[in-house]
């Protein structure tokens, strides 16, 4: 009967306690959890914070007898593993609660122990008003401070995944939140212009955040930080990072790696042929870069926990490594990363480029669309996928499991051109964003329709010396822009020509991206051959600058919208559309702009009025004598002839089809 110790009994543990089961019914399985739970949903504690999840038991996903009963596991909660002697292949245990010591052999022994919160050593760490995310206990004594203390300021240190859901958990809370963060933006493993998105979204809360910053200092009612700065809290989360649990390992004299990890074999065994570990205390190889790297996940550490399983009972199962795949969704924002950045792959010498394109998650016309974003890291001569980033408030998990998917294959970016991804008008695209993305690198990588990074533009700016040109509408272009850009509608660019130099460099970009590769192509077309676009336009400027800033371009943003807890996000557009009238004077001329009523209030031609497509039947009655002069415009032109169309129909004598916006633009 082999004879099975499992020391920890959370994530890799419970995984590789329940699937030795599943492999043998002899093996004697013993589980031994410094804690005081086994088998908690630790990804799930920011979320009951928040209410969310309404129920803590829902959190409680196995018990010591549970675990019993359903796998013949021993469990021994309270009980530390404090020696192990490899020679003699058995363990010593303490139980913290009685202090009785006692010793177990083993066949096969699992280092399962995960990590725990960094405590930094700064003054007033230690208060009872600080706390650190890790365990039910944890969760039960924040839950508890803020019912029974009511705080009103908090102040959160560090902006990883745990920090940043908790802010969310904490304004949820009714809390004012401050987020202090070492680094020059949040979730500092993404690029700026994804924790850009991150950014937007908190400050839309009200949430105050200080990066570059770090806490100096922590009083009762206060928390200083490095540049000075006073902030009152009568709450402070710490959340800096994970630190492997090694003390065992190190004084059983099990070799450590070069990344601060517990090392192991392509078999999860340690330098002991005998012990096995698994979860956030080992260190394992980045399936993209090769290096051997910390990657402390809940997915990795559930499947090192199953083959650490299999192979102690005599298995050969590789565990190949992980390439760090994660997500996180703050407030309706969502955000993700898999594989390498840009800054990655070039920091190992490899030929990486990057585009970025922001795209409806379903089709436009399908009532809820929302952009989702795509960044696509490429080997820049072979096109293979090094990595990639989403960001969206819909559709950003699919796309970043399909960029993961196309590492794990070795697949590139002609092979993501060309893939059927699963389209209805409810569910995607005829041409997904993963399509888009991956079309946009083919274009830059043959240089078709060169472009460049907001991450890349500083220093482009400096190198090049372009001339820039905004194409998008001239309402978009006054709400937010590059200070100096010129603004020449897409629809006008034919018409300016002639006043582009053709020897010059040329930068244009529009809203995501699409525009901008139009604009290039005409460009390009008419002779002006050094052009470049913006990749994603000014919504990944917008990101960039919110997360960092610029150094020799200056963004100027549009204002920040407000958002509230529970308020849904359509809600202030709905309450500010009205019914624009007509005229009484029966007479004049009519300008009537037949977009949506949301369209209409993004910037409209002078004087006109809004009748929608959809609503133009219905109230014909109030445009007046069938000869009454009516001109009549959409975005593009279109609709506005389909509507002209409409209207002769009817009997009217005197309608003109504008066309699009900007060319009534133009008239004016």
């Amino acid at each position: 009967m082999e004879k099975i110790i499992i020391v920890g009994g959370v994530a890799a543990g419970a995984t590789a306690a329940a699937k030795v089961r599943r492999l043998s019914s002899t093996a004697a399985i013993t589980m031994f959890e410094a804690g005081n739970d086994i088998s908690f949903a630790n990804c799930g504690l920011p979320y009951y914070i928040g209410g969310d999840i309404k129920s803590r038991s829902k959190l409680i996903l196995q018990s010591p007898e549970s675990f019993k009963e359903q796998y013949k596991v021993d469990v021994h909660v309270n009980t530390r593993v404090t020696n192990i002697d490899r020679y003699n292949k058995n363990v010593t245990t303490l139980n913290i609660r009685t202090g009785e010591i006692n010793y177990f052999k083993y066949d096969k022994l699992l280092l399962a122990q995960g990590g725990r919160p960094v405590i930094p050593n700064i003054e007033g760490a230690n208060l009872d008003h600080v706390f650190t995310l890790w365990t039910l206990n944890d969760m039960d004594n924040i839950h508890r401070h803020i019912e029974e203390r009511a705080p009103k300021n908090a102040v959160v240190v560090g902006g990883g995944f745990i920090g940043l859901e908790m802010v969310e958990a904490l304004v949820k809370r009714g809390l004012n939140v401050h987020l202090v963060e070492m680094m020059p933006h949040v979730m500092s493993v993404m690029d700026a212009e994804t924790a850009g998105f991150i950014e937007h979204e908190m400050l839309s809360y009200g949430v105050n955040i200080h990066t570059g910053k770090g806490v100096t200092a922590i009083s009762s009612k206060s928390v200083k930080l490095n540049d000075g700065t006073i902030i009152n809290a009568d709450m402070v989360l710490m959340s800096i990072g994970v630190r492997p649990t090694l003390q065992l390992a190190k004084e059983a004299g099990l070799d450590i790696g070069e990344s601060g990890g517990l090392l192991v074999n392509e078999y999860l065994q340690t330098s002991d042929e005998h012990i096995y570990a698994a979860g956030d205390m080992i260190e394992v190889e980045n399936r993209v870069s090769g290096r051997m790297v910390r990657i402390p996940l809940a997915g990795p550490a559930n499947r090192q926990g199953r083959i650490a399983a299999e192979n102690m009972l005599g298995g050969k199962h590789d565990y190949i490594g992980a390439m760090g795949t994660s997500i996180l969704r703050v407030f309706e924002a969502v955000a993700g990363i898999t594989g390498l950045s840009l800054k990655q792959a070039r920091a190992l010498g490899l030929p990486a480029d990057s585009v970025v394109i922001h795209k409806e998650h379903h089709t436009s016309y399908y009532p809820g669309a929302e952009n989702v974003s795509v960044m696509l890291i490429y080997n820049s001569e072979t096109g293979e996928v090094l990595g990639g980033q989403t960001a969206g408030y819909k559709g950003a998990d699919r796309r970043l499991d399909v960029i993961a998917t196309a590492i794990a294959g070795n697949l590139t970016i002609h092979d993501l051109a060309d893939i059927d991804y699963a389209y209805s008008p409810p569910l995607g695209t005829a041409n997904d964003a993963i399509n888009m993305a991956a079309f946009v690198a083919e274009n830059n990588k043959s240089r078709y329709s060169s472009s460049i990074t907001v991450g890349e533009l500083d220093q482009w700016i400096v190198d090049h010396n372009p001339i820039v040109i905004d194409v998008r509408d001239v309402f978009e272009f006054k709400k937010g822009n590059i200070s100096g850009a010129y603004n020449v509608p897409l629809e006008m660019l034919y018409n300016d020509l002639k006043a582009i130099p053709k020897e010059s460099c040329v930068l244009v970009y529009d809203e995501t991206g699409k525009k901008g590769h139009q604009a290039l192509r005409i460009l390009k077309s008419m002779g002006v051959e050094d052009v470049y676009n913006i990749s994603g336009g000014f919504i990944s400027l917008q990101r960039q600058a919110y997360a960092v800033g610029f150094q020799n371009i200056h963004v100027n943003l549009p204002e920040l919208e407000n958002k509230k807890i529970n308020e849904g996000k359509g809600e202030k557009v709905a309450d500010n559309i009205k019914e624009t009238s007509i005229s009484a004077n029966l007479n004049t001329p009519l300008v009537i702009d037949v977009r949506t009523p949301v369209e209409f209030m993004g910037g409209a031609y002078p004087n006109a009025i809004n009748i929608s497509l959809d609503e133009l039947e219905r109230r014909v009655n109030e445009l007046g004598d069938k000869d009454r002069e009516i001109t009549l415009y959409c975005a593009s032109g279109a609709r506005s002839a389909y509507a002209q169309q409409m209207l002769i129909q009817m009997g009217f004598t005197n309608v003109e089809n504008g066309g699009g916006l900007m060319n009534m633009m133009r008239r004016k």
